[in-house]
């Protein structure tokens, strides 16, 4: 099992969040990088159901804070919710992922995530899910 290092960033550059996503396969899809992200991210938060969510989609029912966002009713996140909003988010350019420094295109195009690789996600405008 491998790790990919994920770095959120605003348009300026500045890093928001860095993570590392355990990955099982070399190759995916950018669709299959996202909900495995989201996956991991809402999957963390349930587990613990308290303090901040820090993840790519900010949930309904949520206040942004400084390093994240906190529900106002702590409750279980909504995986397959979060997922379509950041699969949405993508589609209408609310972020762009760079991965291994190239802007991916498509949520359809396979990418390569072996040793050493990095993924960006550029956050352009904040995305609200379940």
């Amino acid at each position: 099992m491998a790790y990919l290092t994920i770095q959120d960033e605003t348009a300026t550059g500045s890093v928001l969040n860095r993570l590392e996503l355990e990955i099982t396969q070399e190759t995916l899809t950018v669709r299959e990088l996202i909900a495995q992200r989201v996956q991991q991210e809402v999957e963390a938060y349930n587990a613990r159901q308290s303090g901040v969510f820090t993840g790519l989609v900010q949930p309904t029912a949520s206040e942004r804070v400084l390093n994240g966002f906190r529900l106002r009713q702590p409750k279980p996140i909504d995986a397959e919710e979060q997922l379509y909003k950041a699969l949405e988010g993508f589609q209408q350019n609310g972020y762009f992922v760079l991965v291994n420094d190239r802007q991916v295109e498509s949520l359809d195009e396979e990418v390569w995530l072996g040793t050493g690789a990095t993924a960006s996600f550029i956050k352009l405008t904040p995305l609200v899910g379940g």
